[in-house]
C-alpha cells in the first residue's frame, strides 16, 4: 500500500511538436507571421495607389499654399536688405541700390515677369511696374532713389515695399489672408480688403448654404424612392434600380447640358409652364446662369448617391417591426417617426455627408448653368489654377474647403458615427 499522506506527482506533460519536428507555439507564430505579409502584399498597391493619387496631391497643395520663392529667387540683393533691415526701416538709398541690382540680374536672366507677377498678387498692377523697369535697367546710375522714382512714382508706394519684404519670404502666410479677403497695410497689420473687393468669403458661405440645401433637397427626393425599392417585390426593384443608375450611363457634362435645354427661358420647362397658363408668355421664369439652375441640375446629379446608401439600409429592417408597433396600438405616422424612421438614420447620414461632400467640390455643372450667381468656390480655384496662374492662392483656397468638409465630417462622427455609416 502507499502511503496517502505522500504527495501526489505528476510528469508534465512533453511540448508539442509538429510532423517537421518544431514546436507547435513557434510553427503557429510563423504561419499568423506569413498571413499578415501575404495580407499586406495583397493590399500594398491599393495603399500604394491610395498614397500617389490621394496623400501627395494633398501634401503638395497644402505646401504650395504657404510656399512661392518666385520672387526672392529673383531679387538675392533685396532679400538680403530686408533680412538686415526690419519692417518700418527707412528706405533709403542702399534699398533702391538693392533693387536696382536686382532689376539688372532680372534683365540677364528674363524674370523680371515672374518676379513681378508675385508682387501683382498682393499689389495689382505691379508686374508691369516690373517689365517697364527691367527694360530700362541699364541705364539706371546712382542715386537710385532718385531715378526709380523718376521711372515710376510707384516705387515709392510702401505697400509695393511691403509686398517685396513680404514676398522676399519663401514661405508666408499672407496666401491665406487672402483668401479670407484679409491683406495688410504698409505696417505690415492684418486687415480687411475694401468692402468692393471682398470675394472669397462670400463665396465660401455661397457654397456652403447651397451644398445644404442641395443635400437636403436630395434627402426628401430620395427618401420615398429608396422606400419604395425596399418594399416591393425583387423583380420590381431590380427594374427601378437600373432607372435610379441609368444617369451614371450618361456623361456628365450631356446631363449638364440637357438641364441647359430644359430650363433656359425659351426652354421646355418654360414653355409647359405657359401652355398650362400658370406663367404668361412675358413671365417666363429665370431658371438659368443663377443659383436655382445650378440647384436643380446638381440635385438631379446627385440624387443617386443619396438613393443608394438609403436603400442599402432600409432593406435591412424588418417589416415586422413597424407591424408589431402597429398592432400595439400606435398609428401609422407614431411607428414611423419611433419605430423606422430611427433606424434609417445611418442610411440618412452617411446619403447627406456623402452628397455635400461631392457638392462642395462640384465645378463643370455650376459654371456651365451657374451664372455669376450660381458659382461656388471650385471656380475661383479653377480660375486661379487656369487663368490668373496664381496656384498658391488656389491652394489656399482648396485647403480651406478641405478643412471646412473635415469640420462638417467630425460634425457627422459626432451626432451619428463614423461605425454607424452604410453605403451599400
Amino acid at each position: 500500500m502507499t502511503d496517502a499522506s505522500a504527495p501526489l506527482t505528476m510528469n508534465a506533460p512533453a511540448s508539442l511538436i509538429t510532423d517537421d519536428g518544431k514546436p507547435l507555439k513557434a510553427a503557429l507564430a510563423s504561419s499568423l507571421a506569413v498571413r499578415r505579409r501575404r495580407a499586406l502584399l495583397l493590399v500594398a498597391p491599393l495603399f500604394l495607389f491610395i498614397f500617389v493619387t490621394f496623400i501627395v496631391p494633398i501634401g503638395q497643395m497644402l505646401f504650395q499654399s504657404v510656399h512661392n520663392d518666385s520672387f526672392r529667387a529673383n531679387a538675392p540683393a533685396l532679400v538680403e536688405w530686408f533680412g538686415q533691415n526690419p519692417q518700418g526701416s527707412e528706405l533709403d538709398e542702399t534699398a533702391y541700390a538693392a533693387l536696382a541690382s536686382d532689376l539688372r540680374t532680372m534683365q540677364q536672366n528674363r524674370s523680371a515677369g515672374v518676379a513681378g507677377t508675385r508682387i501683382n498678387y498682393d499689389v495689382p498692377g505691379t508686374r508691369s511696374l516690373f517689365t517697364s523697369a527691367v527694360r530700362n535697367a541699364g541705364q539706371l546710375e546712382p542715386p537710385y532713389k532718385e531715378a526709380l522714382i523718376a521711372q515710376d512714382r510707384k516705387w515709392a508706394d510702401p505697400n509695393v515695399w511691403r509686398a517685396m519684404r513680404s514676398a522676399s519670404a519663401a514661405f508666408t502666410g499672407d496666401f491665406f489672408l487672402n483668401a479670407v479677403d484679409l491683406t495688410r497695410d504698409e505696417n505690415g497689420k492684418i486687415v480687411s480688403v475694401p468692402e468692393g473687393q471682398a470675394v472669397y468669403k462670400g463665396l465660401f458661405w455661397r457654397t456652403i448654404v447651397m451644398s445644404l440645401e442641395i443635400t437636403a433637397l436630395c434627402l426628401i427626393l430620395g427618401f420615398p424612392i429608396a422606400f419604395l425599392l425596399s418594399s416591393v417585390k425583387m423583380k420590381h426593384a431590380m427594374l427601378l434600380m437600373i432607372l435610379v443608375l441609368l444617369p451614371f450611363w450618361t456623361s456628365l457634362l450631356v446631363r449638364t447640358t440637357s438641364w441647359m435645354v430644359l430650363l433656359q427661358q425659351q426652354g421646355v420647362v418654360n414653355d409647359i409652364l405657359v401652355w398650362l397658363g400658370l406663367i404668361r408668355n412675358d413671365q417666363r421664369l429665370e431658371m438659368m446662369y443663377n443659383a436655382t439652375g445650378t440647384i436643380i441640375a446638381m440635385t438631379h446629379i446627385l440624387l443617386p448617391f443619396t438613393i443608394l446608401p438609403l436603400y442599402s439600409v432600409m432593406k435591412t429592417i424588418p417589416p415586422s417591426y413597424v407591424r408589431a408597433a402597429r398592432s400595439l396600438g400606435a398609428t401609422s405616422w407614431t411607428a414611423f417617426r419611433r419605430v423606422y424612421l430611427p433606424q434609417t438614420l445611418p442610411g440618412i447620414g452617411a446619403g447627406g455627408l456623402l452628397v455635400f461632400i461631392l457638392a462642395m467640390g462640384y465645378y463643370i455643372t455650376p459654371a456651365l448653368v451657374g451664372g455669376a450667381d450660381g458659382q461656388m468656390i471650385s471656380n475661383m480655384i479653377a480660375f486661379h489654377m487656369q487663368r490668373s496662374l496664381n496656384w498658391s492662392l488656389a491652394a489656399a483656397l482648396s485647403a480651406i474647403l478641405l478643412a471646412i468638409v473635415l469640420i462638417f465630417f467630425w460634425i457627422y462622427d459626432r451626432l451619428v458615427g463614423i461605425d454607424k455609416m452604410k453605403l451599400g
